[in-house]
Parts: structure tokens; sequence; C-alpha cells
């Protein structure tokens, strides 16, 4: 492409939202998706999106992207095992979303920090709260009953999904389809979590 006065101009970079998750195993989506009633008017998400977001980066341009695909893939850590544990919601008592929860895990924690220092070591601006490792099951519209959702958290308040082995990690695209239907969510680059060799 040439600009008004002839010369070529550089091609247009693109920018795409960003993050990095957990996959869950088939049995804990056949578990959390099982969860995913008695709450009318809640947007339940479909099962291709659940996941345990380790790190929300944010819309970035490609170059970055690039960047930060290569600082993931140095992060050097063993399997471990997690399961998904209790609920919650977002929003206090105007609620916005209802969520599993993840039993506490220092090596989750660990991933999460790790993922998080990849993006800050590259000048990407980060969100500042404390980080609650959680699997969104809805997003919620303004007219949903609050006793319904306290109904949710009271039913699920001693979920245990089964334990299950995070052996990698992801790096997604998040894309917009058409409107008010869940995003589509594309695995970008694929970690193998692997134990640092001493």
């Amino acid at each position: 492409m040439l600009d008004e006065s002839g010369s070529a101009m550089p091609p247009a970079t693109m920018s795409l939202r960003i993050f990095a998750a957990l996959p869950l195993s088939e049995t804990v989506l056949d578990q959390a998706c099982a969860e995913m009633t008695g709450v009318p008017g809640a947007n339940w998400r479909p099962r291709e999106n659940l996941h345990i977001t380790l790190s929300y980066y944010g819309e970035l341009e490609e170059p970055v992207i690039e960047e930060l695909d290569l600082a993931l893939g140095t992060i050097k850590l063993a399997p471990f095992e997690l399961r998904l544990q209790g609920a919650g919601r977002f929003g206090g008592g105007d609620p916005s979303a209802i969520w599993l929860g993840v039993a506490p895990n220092p090596a989750l924690s660990d991933l999460a920090r790790r993922c998080r220092k990849a993006a800050l070591s590259l000048g990407i601006k980060m969100e500042t709260r404390a980080y609650l490792p959680h699997v969104t099951l809805a997003y919620l519209n303004k007219d949903v009953e609050v006793s319904r959702i306290q109904r949710f958290e009271q039913r699920l308040g001693l979920f245990k999904s089964e334990p299950f082995t995070a052996d990698r990690f992801h790096l997604y695209s998040s894309w917009a389809r058409k409107p008010h239907t869940p995003n589509l969510y594309r695995i970008e680059t694929e970690y193998p979590l692997i134990a640092e060799q001493r």
C-alpha cells in the first residue's frame, strides 16, 4: 500500500484481546456443565469457553504478543494437581457473574505470578487486583433475582470436582461474534508444563 506521496506504507498490525489460562479436563468440564442450572436469566458459558484464567493481558498488538509468547515459553514448572471447589459471584449486591472456585494451590498461584511477571517485563500494563482463580460459569443480566444466585452459592458451597492434572497452559485470543453471543476463544500457543532441570 502507498501513502499520498507514493511511498510504501508499513503493513498494519492487528491487535488481539489476549489471556493465559489453564484448560480443564473432560471429567471436570462434565461436572461444571452439570451445575449450570437454577439461575433463570443467567447467560451460561459454552463448554469450550470454560477455563481457569492465569493472567488477562487485554488488547495487544501482534509484535507485543510475539514477545509475550517468547516470555511465556520460558516458564518452567512441573505439572501439578488441582480441583475446583466452592462457588461465588462477582459484583456483590449487583452481581455480574457466577463462578466455581479453585481449591488453594501454591503451584497454581506461582504459575499465575509468572504469567503476570512475563507481561510486566515487557511493559504491559496489568490489573492490580489480587488473583482469584475461578471458572466463570455465567454472566448475569440485571434482572436476575439475587435470591436465585444466593441459592446457587448455597447449593455449591461444598462443591468439589474430581482432581485433575494441569500439565499445560494456553495463550488464548478472544474474538467477538454476533452481539449477545459468547466470544470465541482461540488457542494461539500451548505451553507444556515441564519441571526445571537442576
